[in-house]
């Protein structure tokens, strides 16, 4: 009778080892797919301008992110990664702030400002992303062109004019693009923010 019941412990303990080994194989086989279905992906962003725009739509659009850096006032990381990238740089979409300046170049007043406005209402904090269908949703350089809606259920965009942080950007149509100017004519008449020292045609030679 001990005989069997050690056959039977060794058996189980076989049993145990093997599920063990089974679910460890499993679990390195989906972190590899996981990780090569991200990796087809971001390949994918870079080489095709209609692949991109869906599946940025599929990545971005409507979820929930952490702000981890903030470039400038219209710029912003967040913690998704992209193309080679660990984070996803975000371009406020239908806006413009002073620049920060470069190597080259001094930052245009109110720079500063700006960037230290979107610090204090973005960064570590959740915020959510939409895009602007049915046009591009990269810039220039790459940068996600969006809208960003703060915890608070404000839009960063709109808040930035409507304090005199940005300027709205004429070069581009976009959904709210009545709206935005609407919104820089009232703090410009306000004179709030950058509009108490600077004009529209200080502004326009940098957009």
């Amino acid at each position: 009778m001990l005989r069997e019941d050690k056959v039977i412990l060794a058996m189980s303990r076989r049993r145990r080892t093997g599920l063990i080994v089974l679910c460890l194989f499993t679990f390195v086989l989906l972190v590899l797919l996981d990780y090569g279905i991200a990796h087809r992906r971001r390949c994918f962003r870079i080489v095709s301008g209609k692949q991109t725009n869906l599946l940025d739509q599929t990545d971005y659009h409507g979820k929930k992110f952490v702000v981890t850096k903030v470039v400038d006032g219209d710029t912003i990381d967040v913690n998704f990664p992209d193309a080679t990238r660990e984070y996803t740089r975000i371009r406020l979409l239908g806006m413009d702030t002073p620049e920060m300046g470069s190597k080259e170049s001094a930052p245009m007043p109110f720079a500063y400002e700006a960037a230290a406005f979107t610090r204090q209402v973005t960064l570590g904090k959740y915020v959510t992303v939409y895009l602007d269908g049915p046009g591009p949703t990269r810039g220039k350089y790459g940068r996600l062109l969006a809208y960003v809606k703060l915890p608070d259920g404000r839009f960063l965009n709109e808040v930035l004019l409507t304090e005199g942080c940005a300027y709205a950007d004429t070069r581009f149509r976009h959904s709210f693009y009545n709206k935005y100017r609407q919104l820089e004519a009232r703090a410009r008449g306000s004179r709030k923010g950058l509009w108490k020292s600077l004009t529209r045609d200080e502004l326009i030679p940098a957009m």
